[in-house]
């Protein structure tokens, strides 16, 4: 039977994980960049992808990290802690790559001094009690934060402050949200409640929609999102592609994943509500729009 320790490539503190990302690896060796450093500024080799809570309230179906191996923890730990150990994961982490060719040494260097932290590695980071004090520990030690959120904490969203607030959406109603997102409990209402919270926050703020073909992409599912995302008033929205990958496989099917030909046309639909295209990643199939 697996365990948490059989999740290879995570740095795992208590209830909380590291992991370096594929284009942290992809930027050290010059083969591209994240579409956050594309669309956002972020240096993607200085990035790093953390979680505080290694727990999550859904079991959504495109989910590729392995949710199905959580477990419980003894006790929150404080926040200036999670930061400390956070660095020490990510340098640990990136030790291996001294030996290893084809890495640019002057990025290694700044990958090891992170500036950017993603809170949305796996589990639901706002399940974790002292995040908006996590937050604001990053922001001290001049990070830029990115959150990713599902939405089920709209008391958390009131209370956080972090540089970019993400609430991602593959759900459009309550029926696809039962199905897709499959949570201990209908959360429905809570989303709704925290696309209303997120008009009011300060941060810059994104809705994400992930894409599934054949799942999320018809007329109705487009109508829906529309309607979801004007309730927020993002500053951003961002159409991305599903990915066939890790755990999702044993959900979906190849197929499912879109080609990033059926992202831009789900756009242009998009565009014909009121949206415009301001770019898009091919590598990562998503579109970035605004309002």
């Amino acid at each position: 039977m697996k365990k948490l320790s059989d999740l290879k490539g995570y740095y795992i503190f208590n209830h909380s994980a590291v992991k370096t990302c594929l284009w942290l690896k992809k930027s050290l060796r010059d083969e591209g960049v994240c579409y956050k450093q594309k669309f956002y500024g972020i240096e993607s080799h200085r990035c790093l992808q953390m979680t505080p809570a290694l727990l999550c309230n859904q079991f959504c179906i495109h989910c590729w990290r392995p949710l199905e191996l959580l477990k419980d923890f003894k006790g929150w730990d404080e926040p200036e802690k999670i930061f400390e150990e956070s660095l020490k994961a990510q340098k640990r982490l990136l030790s291996g790559f001294y030996g290893t060719e084809g890495i640019n040494r002057l990025k290694l260097k700044e990958a090891e001094k992170p500036n950017q932290v993603a809170i949305s590695l796996i589990g639901e980071p706002t399940l974790y009690p002292n995040l908006p004090e996590l937050i604001e520990c990053y922001k001290k030690h001049g990070f830029t934060t990115f959150l990713v959120t599902n939405g089920t904490n709209p008391e958390m969203i009131r209370k956080v402050s972090p540089t970019q607030l993400y609430i991602s959406l593959t759900a459009y109603n309550e029926e696809s949200h039962l199905a897709l997102n499959r949570p201990s409990k209908s959360y429905w209402e809570r989303i709704l409640e925290s696309l209303r919270a997120m008009k009011e926050v300060k941060s810059r703020k994104v809705i994400r929609l992930t894409l599934i073909k054949g799942v999320n992409m018809d007329e109705k599912a487009l109508d829906c999102f529309d309607k979801l995302i004007k309730i927020a008033e993002p500053d951003f929205v961002e159409a991305k592609a599903y990915m066939f990958l890790g755990y999702s496989r044993l959900r979906l099917k190849l197929e499912n994943m879109p080609e990033h030909k059926d992202i831009v046309d789900f756009s242009k639909k998009m565009e014909r509500r009121g949206y415009e295209i301001l770019d898009e990643s091919e590598p990562s199939r998503v579109c970035l729009l605004s309002l």
